[in-house]
């Protein structure tokens, strides 16, 4: 789609406002809207943004980064592929951007550019790479200024799927209407929890897809009266929302997936070991990119399915990296690694950057994982000493741990670049100065709304 394709459609669905939107180095969803008079304009020129945004705490507090400060400015410069006309909002269209300099150059801290450049990273390699995001979130009412669940059914049960069922209809058909296809649906284990996968996608369109998807769920439940939390652990006594990352690499055209090899005893080629390797060896680290909020790490415990442990494994849910056994008739194209330390407070380009830029180091290096990491269990119920002499460890336990570990992680900070490291290092350091001095109650608040 191009400039005159965006101006034809905003036309002709009547569009009057177009907002153009790019996530924040907390994954908070920002942006800035013009009328639809001035579209052609902002297709151009962009829309001029201060370099503070990127230094920004969660709770808006401006972090001291040089660069950073009051003066400058970026311009959010829209894609003209991602223009989505609103199902939820007719009289509005988005449209998802990226963050360039005054000369018209990519910005070091754009989280967006970020992806782009491990993925032509990956390019250079011959590897095209498939991917998907699947959220979970919670469906809440609110009374006074508490939240509560939806409802009290069980995981998978049918009395979910009626609670909910005009919200899950009215936001299957927004997202068709946006082009994002859906493949399933079922109530989560949480009490008002919901699961809805969507079709995955070339790598970069599947973290615009996440974005748009959350603004989607978001609105869509606004307008029938409720909230919808992306956050990973909204309820403190109930199940925590996770966002798995499904990927897989391809060749240039696209008609082989080259982690597919029928004659592995996991179907795995070579290069799938190798992208395992460098995510393992990175992995630590890499969660300061996947689970980026002091939310994330009340989420990040053992026994929840949320991944506690270095370790990786076929179809196991309490792996940080699980082999998906293959559907029938489709193996190599259901071929995939799943991540699963990982959740929507996480900016999706850096979350699926890092990722990629871990995997690619062990292809570069022809790293092999651990076979003592390999697990068919779950590790929690592994006694200690074995885990040690295996070489599994606790992934980081709170932020402050696993921003350390970002820090030390050349390969990463070197990946991300030194205004975006420097940048998200300042605010995750904020986010930990304001919450480690808080309760429960107050972190929780102040996460709920913000995913």
């Amino acid at each position: 789609m191009d400039h005159a394709d965006v101006l034809r459609q905003a036309a002709a669905a009547g569009v009057k406002l177009v907002s153009l939107y790019y996530c924040d180095n907390n994954g908070v969803i920002r942006g800035k809207t013009t009328h639809v008079s001035g579209l052609e304009q902002r297709l151009r020129s962009g829309i001029g943004l201060t370099v503070a945004m990127q230094a920004m705490s969660s709770m808006d507090e401006l972090q001291v980064v040089e660069g950073m400060g009051p003066v400058g400015e970026v311009r959010l410069a829209p894609d003209p592929a991602t223009f989505e006309v609103l199902p939820y909002a007719p009289a509005r269209a988005l449209m998802l951007t990226d963050l360039i300099t005054v000369d018209r150059r990519p910005w070091g801290a754009c989280p967006r550019d970020f992806l782009k450049r491990m993925l032509a990273r990956a390019e250079a390699l011959g590897l095209t790479f498939q991917a998907v995001m699947e959220p979970e979130w919670f469906l809440a009412t609110k009374h006074g200024d508490r939240f509560a669940p939806l409802d009290e059914s069980l995981d998978n049960s049918s009395i979910g799927s009626t609670f909910a069922l005009d919200v899950i209809d009215d936001v299957v058909e927004a997202l068709e209407a946006q082009g994002l296809r859906v493949e399933q649906y079922y109530p989560e284990l949480g009490h008002g929890q919901q699961e809805l996968s969507i079709r995955h996608a070339a790598a970069l369109r599947a973290a615009d897809n996440h974005l748009i998807y959350r603004e989607t769920v978001r609105n869509v439940a606004w307008k029938h009266g409720l909230y919808a939390s992306f956050a990973p652990k909204p309820f403190p006594d109930q199940a925590g929302n996770g966002c798995h990352i499904h990927l897989s690499a391809w060749n240039a055209d696209g008609t082989a997936n080259l982690f597919y090899d029928p004659a592995d005893r996991q179907n795995l080629s070579a290069l799938a070991y190798q992208f395992i390797g460098g995510v393992m060896a990175h992995l630590p680290a890499l969660i300061a990119l996947t689970c980026p909020s002091m939310n994330s790490y009340r989420r990040l415990s053992p026994g929840s399915w949320s991944t506690a442990y270095t370790c990786y494994g076929p179809d196991n849910r309490e792996a940080a990296l699980r082999m998906p056994s293959l559907f029938w008739g489709a193996e190599m194209a259901s071929t995939n690694l799943e991540f699963r330390p990982v959740d929507s407070s996480a900016n999706p380009y850096i979350a699926l950057g890092g990722i990629i830029a871990a995997g690619l180091d062990g292809v570069e290096r022809g790293l092999r994982p651990s076979g003592g990491q390999w697990i068919d269990v779950d590790p929690a119920h592994v006694p200690p000493e074995e885990l040690e002499r295996r070489g599994i460890q606790r992934l980081p336990q709170t932020l402050q741990e696993s921003t350390q570990l970002l820090r030390a992680d050349t390969m990463l900070t070197d990946a991300l670049g030194p205004q975006l490291t420097t940048s998200y290092l300042a605010v995750k350091q904020a986010d930990w100065d304001l919450f480690s001095q808080h309760d429960a109650e107050f972190e929780i608040r102040h996460h709920f709304y913000k995913y």
